[in-house]
């Protein structure tokens, strides 16, 4: 992350220009400094990733039912719901925690409209075999990209696979704007639809021409995106040495599943999850032992979402049993470009007892 000093030196000018919000200098520049670290022909930016998801489903005009993952953060469901649509839950594979492709084609329906799928984790999503059923049912394909910021596939950008992805700039992630995220695209005219989403609809001084909300990233946001895009590769670096020292501690412990590294994928090595599959200790077990040491690891994602309150009385978790096997025992352990390997050691000693 960028220093303090580098980031008020950053926004002393917006002092001067009194331009705080509405897509200004700061806004532009973080934009066209993505296009090119992110490989992609566009992008929109966005208060948040959220708010950037629910604006691509209905910039892209979806209807009916919408084909994603029960194994996700909430928001991926929200967004869907929220613009009135339908989730119909596809279940994952148990190497990468990803929507499995093979099971896409039975969910289809005439009232299907997209395809959701996320990369978890930032483990990419079988795109190759997803856009090949993409293409035989005339279907839409936004990826939940908020974890594969930087994440690419034989050397392309992850971000330029679909119709759209969705990249969320949280302060949980790999790269973040405080809060913020972006949305990229293929079709250029939806550049218009986004931008006017993004800002209540007005598309004048006079002119309001559809019922947007308001989801614009300010000059404050974008600024610290610059910052700490300029320290993002150093930071990935740090992260995957961190990764592997847990992966030297973990790996072949029985009742231990680590997610293998996918070939020809450069990850960013966002997240640490370990799902604990007939280890002497329970997921639940081993998350209150790290507790007591006050090392708080998360169950993410858990519960699953088909278990949610808001979504339990629509949806039956068993559907999906690989998904709620994995839910109900998956821990993400502490992982930060700055976390010691001192304290990775600790926390993998109290993992085995």
């Amino acid at each position: 992350m960028a220093s303090m000093e580098a980031y008020i030196e950053e926004i002393k000018d917006l002092w001067d220009t009194r331009w705080l919000t509405n897509m200004g200098d700061k806004h532009r520049a973080l934009e066209a400094q993505l296009l090119d670290y992110l490989q992609v022909p566009n992008i929109t930016l966005f208060a948040n990733g959220h708010l950037g998801l629910e604006s691509i489903i209905e910039a892209l005009g979806l209807k009916g039912e919408v084909i994603t993952t029960p194994f996700t953060f909430v928001s991926t469901t929200h967004a869907i719901v929220r613009k009135g649509l339908e989730p119909v839950f596809c279940d994952i594979n148990a190497v990468d925690y990803t929507m499995d492709a093979d099971k896409i084609e039975s969910l289809i329906t005439d009232k299907t409209s997209a395809i959701l799928p996320v990369h978890v984790y930032g483990h990419v999503c079988q795109v190759e075999q997803i856009e090949t059923i993409a293409r035989k049912y005339n279907l839409k394909v936004i990826y939940d990209a908020a974890h594969a910021f930087g994440v690419k596939v034989k050397g392309q950008g992850i971000g330029a696979f679909g119709d759209a992805s969705m990249f969320s700039f949280h302060a949980t992630k790999v790269f973040n704007t405080i809060e913020g995220g972006g949305v990229t695209y293929k079709d250029m005219s939806l550049k218009k639809k986004l931008n006017d989403l993004k800002n209540f609809g007005i598309t004048g001084p006079e002119s309001v021409a559809c019922v947007g909300g308001n989801a614009k990233m300010n000059e404050f946001q974008a600024a610290m995106g610059i910052c700490n895009l300029r320290h993002i590769d150093d930071e990935i670096a740090k992260r995957k040495s961190v990764s592997k020292r847990y992966y030297d501690h973990l790996e072949g412990v029985e009742g231990i599943r680590l997610a293998k590294e996918q070939e020809g994928v450069d990850h960013n090595y966002g997240y640490m999850p370990v799902v604990f599959d007939g280890y002497k200790m329970s997921r639940d077990v081993v998350f209150e032992a790290l507790k007591s040491h006050e090392i708080i690891p998360r169950k993410y994602f858990y519960p699953l979402i088909s278990r949610c309150d808001c979504y339990r009385d629509k949806h039956q978790a068993e559907a999906t049993p690989v998904a709620l096997q994995i839910a109900e025992n998956v821990l993400n352990l502490p992982l930060y470009a700055d976390l010691g390997l001192d304290d990775v050691d600790r926390i993998c000693d109290i993992i085995r007892g």
